[in-house]
């Protein structure tokens, strides 16, 4: 999300770098790049105009501080104004209420509804702890009901069965009732759709609305259609008390016009966004960090959160438990690195947000080094278990083999454990003196084939 905007906005903030003041001419010029970039991202025209507005008042004249360069004056304002834009914070769910809290799902027809109420269970579950059930009251496409009922299956979450012949508020009394008896926190409704704004989907959705009185009602749009989406936003929300909006298919969006517009046009905060198809692919929106990343900053927060959700703790104390006793680091271990890259969004998902990596991102070919990763896991599981456990045991007719085994030629197999033994030393060079620090200091080609690395070390910044 943001590629094309952040690749704009880092080559207009380049041209003001190196002015000894912030003055009306080299901002005008500046401002002028931004807002064309803004617009090609389809952020809508008033955030435009309101953006550059406040841009322009704060930086003109502003002295250089001696620390700083005029581009990084520059850059924190429009961070701190892309903040503001996008609402200041994140903010969480109100679910400081006798429970059940009932959390409504309103959007149009395919813009990811359903979906979404599984990935808001499965986190509601796992990051706060509640006892969550799911129920549909889109009584007019039967298979919506059938979708989450097998995501509830999916993420473990309840399910409170309903059919077409039903009517929705029916269906959501028994729901809300069924929950408290029960003694579950959360009940997630899932509400009926349309392909497009039309008066009796308004209608019927206030008066279920009027009658549930949910705590939390969420607006769920498909973030690709651009300040299409906040417009949209803004028709629900004239009809609606909406709470927040959850911005979906934020991972095929390059554009990111919806998440600047959506807030400053319907004066609801993003609470979420959907990031993938998988059913923990839902995060809460922090406009400071979005900021960030826009201006190629990373997202170095989000990463930590991340790495704490999805890595296998259990497997990394094993880990450094066996490094600290000099039991070496073999090619399971190097797998299960890998392993943990992928649930990570792999190395386009970490690079992304890691500060200064975004431009490195854009010029790498990161097709052909996630293939790479995915071709080094298939060599070392074509191995036997001997052989990773004791990569010296393979000798050139075991490469043979292991190279038939996955499909590649002998040399990537070579490739690999060329790479296991860096890998090796570079662990050796953590758990000795010197530790991390030694480490990347001595850090020499790591990178796969498309990364900049090709074997040749860490590509300069």
């Amino acid at each position: 999300m943001f590629d094309n905007l952040t690749d704009r906005l880092s080559q207009t903030l380049k041209h003001i770098t190196g002015q000894a003041k912030l003055t009306e001419d080299n901002v005008k010029e500046a401002l002028r790049d931004v807002r064309m970039a803004l617009l090609e991202a389809d952020v809508a025209l008033p955030v435009v105009k309101e953006f550059i507005g406040k841009v322009k008042e704060r930086a003109i004249g502003q002295e250089v501080a001696r620390s700083l360069s005029p581009g990084q004056v520059f850059i924190k304002i429009v961070k701190q104004e892309l903040v503001s834009i996008m609402g200041e914070a994140n903010e969480a769910l109100n679910l400081s209420v006798q429970p059940p809290a009932v959390i409504m799902m309103a959007g149009l027809q395919g813009a990811g509804k359903t979906t979404s109420a599984g990935k808001l269970a499965k986190f509601l579950k796992e990051r706060h702890k509640k006892e969550v059930m799911v129920v549909s009251v889109d009584v007019y496409r039967p298979a919506a009901i059938k979708q989450l009922e097998t995501l509830a299956k999916e993420v473990g979450v309840h399910f409170f069965p309903s059919q077409a012949d039903q009517k929705p508020l029916d269906i959501a009394k028994a729901a809300i009732a069924h929950a408290r008896i029960q003694h579950h926190d959360v009940v997630i409704l899932d509400t009926a759709g349309r392909l497009h704004v039309d008066e009796a989907m308004m209608q019927e959705v206030k008066f279920l609305h009027e009658e549930v009185q949910p705590v939390e009602t969420l607006f769920v749009v498909d973030a690709m259609t651009g300040q299409d989406a906040a417009n949209t936003a803004k028709a629900f929300n004239d009809v609606l008390p909406l709470t927040g909006v959850v911005l979906t298919k934020t991972d095929g969006d390059a554009r990111g016009g919806a998440a600047l517009s959506v807030r400053y046009l319907t004066g609801k905060p993003i609470k979420f966004l959907g990031v993938g198809e998988k059913s923990d692919a839902l995060s809460p929106f922090h406009p400071d960090r979005v900021a960030s990343r826009i201006l190629g900053m990373g997202d170095v927060l989000s990463l930590i959160e991340e790495a704490e959700q999805k890595m296998d703790k259990s497997k990394a104390e094993k880990l450094a438990s066996k490094i600290k006793k000099g039991k070496g680091f073999d090619l399971e271990d190097f797998r299960d690195q890998l392993q943990q890259m992928n649930n990570m969004g792999g190395m386009a998902g970490l690079m992304s947000k890691l500060p200064g990596m975004g431009q490195l991102t854009q010029n790498a070919d990161m097709g052909a080094a996630e293939k790479n990763m995915r071709q080094m896991q298939a060599i070392i599981s074509s191995m036997t278990p001997k052989e990773r456990r004791n990569p010296d045991l393979i000798n050139g007719s075991r490469k043979r083999r292991i190279a038939m085994g996955s499909g590649v030629q002998v040399q990537d197999v070579n490739r690999l454990l060329k790479q296991h033994k860096q890998m090796q030393k570079m662990m050796k060079q953590v758990a000795g003196k010197g530790g991390m620090a030694k480490m990347m200091r001595n850090m020499k080609g790591m990178l796969p084939p498309g990364m900049g690395g090709g074997g040749g070390g860490m590509p300069r910044f």
